[in-house]
């Protein structure tokens, strides 16, 4: 059984939203999908229609590009969420100026008192080179401690590399 919350990071294209989905198959509990992507060109469209393909049927889908906190309340007991991802819901803030701090204290405090269990996916992106520009280098500065608090409050964190599960904190179902 899933724990609370499981934590998902992994880069760009390592598999860690196939194996969230595969995590949240195995609960066999009714599944909610909490998307905050944006989709702004053709390239995007492309992506959510490749995942969206890649889940299949049988998800409840709600959109929410910044207020995830109002959707995790409205999760029930016996439900399981796959949020994906924490990385495009912070990227949405940052470009809307919003205060992250206060963005990422409502939503750790909603996740803390969801009713359902959380699978959050969230991208690593500090380990590539130094960004050239003020903006790059406060998102990659925001994600690391966005995903520091994320691996601090979860039951279960795993890093995927390669398609590859590492668990690091605690244990897999």
């Amino acid at each position: 059984m899933l724990p609370h919350l499981t934590f998902v990071l992994g880069g760009a294209s390592s598999g860690k939203s196939a194996f969230a989905e595969k995590l949240v198959f195995q609960s066999e509990a009714d599944r909610v999908y909490i998307a905050t992507s944006q989709v702004f060109d053709d390239e995007m469209r492309k992506k959510v229609d490749a995942h969206l393909t890649m889940r299949g049927d049988g998800w409840h889908t709600i959109e929410c590009p910044l207020d995830a906190v109002t959707a995790l309340h409205g999760i029930k007991a016996g439900e399981v969420v796959l949020f994906d991802c924490a990385t495009m819901w912070l990227t949405n803030h940052l470009l809307a100026d919003h205060n992250i701090d206060a963005q990422t204290d409502a939503l750790l405090s909603a996740l803390a008192a969801c009713k359902g269990r959380v699978v959050m996916v969230s991208n690593e992106v500090g380990m590539g080179i130094v960004p050239d520009n003020k903006l790059a280098r406060q998102f990659r500065d925001a994600q690391g401690k966005l995903n520091q608090r994320l691996a601090a409050a979860s039951d279960l964190a795993v890093f995927v590399v390669a398609g590859l599960p590492m668990t690091l904190k605690g244990q897999l179902p």
